[in-house]
């Protein structure tokens, strides 16, 4: 067995699993015969990812990762095996590339003195129009 090369990623094959279970939904006589709908494992114990990637990747994945440490694609949208096979692999590799692009440093910012100046003018307006509001106190 080689290596697989997802979104840059070197995937070893026992890494991989595959299942093939019957596909719901409309499919006529074919659909209660035929194994079509695809299930992809993807073990991360298996991959040598950096602890970086493994972090974003388990982040994105979000539910599709189980207790396991496995990354569960199921994939049953098209009529044949192979292409919800296809499906699968696609998907998998736009989650390694997702994973693959580091966030963007959040740089912090300040208001400008105009833009305090006008917030606390309109917080000023809204409190003089709330007090012509109340009612007049008489002496």
């Amino acid at each position: 067995m080689t290596d697989y090369t997802i979104a840059g990623q070197q995937i070893p094959a026992e890494a991989l699993r595959w299942k093939f279970v019957r596909s719901t939904g409309p499919g006529g006589q074919n659909v209660n015969k035929v194994a079509t709908a695809a299930e992809l494992r993807l073990d991360l114990s298996a991959c040598r990812f950096s602890t970086a990637y493994r972090r974003r990747l388990a982040l994105i994945a979000g539910k599709r990762l189980n207790r396991a440490g496995e990354i569960v694609i199921f994939a049953q949208a098209q009529r044949t095996q192979g292409r919800n096979r296809e499906d699968a692999m696609d998907r998998l590799g736009v989650l390694l590339s997702e994973a693959g692009r580091a966030p963007k440093k959040r740089l912090k910012t300040k208001p400008s003195r105009k833009a305090v100046k006008a917030r606390i003018q309109r917080k000023q307006r809204l409190g003089q129009k709330k007090q012509l509001r109340r009612k007049p106190l008489f002496d």
